[in-house]
């Protein structure tokens, strides 16, 4: 997605972090402690010296419930269930951290809505694997994106970088594309 706007990552590093809520933390600050704690791991796990890191994590919630990150097809189905005919935000937050060690933050706040889904939609949609591993047991970038009957805010943060934010504090930080 960075290479879209002009800012191709020369390396990706996973963030091995525990993604797990603290007590009482709302979706967006979970979207934004996540998206930092992985920008610091990725700077302490590979040599960072002189580059631009940049972190993100999505969070999928429905009110202050945060839905999982969909690791097997009953999650993912009740993620769908719940989904199904109604509104959900997507959180998503997104870090940068400079080359002299500066770091910001923005978060990415987009509202979605959901068609009523029926018994057959969501067992083809699970079928195809998709949702492993993405938060609220979907990917809006494929066949989820038939789902969304409306969207308002960022389809990029969405997809898991909010391109907008993200090029913001790269260049905020002093980044010059090339």
């Amino acid at each position: 997605m960075l290479r879209q706007i002009g800012a191709a990552p020369d390396r990706i590093l996973p963030a091995d972090i525990d993604e797990s809520p603290k007590a009482g933390e709302t979706p967006r600050l979970l979207a934004l402690r996540l998206a930092r704690e992985k920008a610091r791991a990725s700077t302490l796990a590979g040599d960072a010296t002189g580059a631009f890191v940049i972190a993100a994590d999505t969070v999928v919630a429905v009110g202050r419930r945060m839905l999982p990150k969909a690791e097997t097809a009953d999650q993912a189905r009740r993620c769908l269930d719940l989904l199904s005919g109604r509104a959900h935000r997507v959180l998503t937050g997104v870090a940068v951290i400079a080359p002299d060690g500066r770091l910001a933050a923005r978060l990415s706040e987009s509202r979605l809505h959901f068609k009523r889904l029926n018994r057959t939609e969501i067992d083809r949609y699970l079928a195809g694997g998709e949702w492993r591993g993405k938060a609220g047991g979907y990917a809006i970038q494929g066949a989820a994106g038939a789902f969304v009957s409306a969207l308002q805010g960022s389809y990029s943060g969405v997809v898991g970088l909010p391109l907008y934010e993200a090029l913001n504090l790269l260049e905020g930080l002093g980044y010059r594309r090339p």
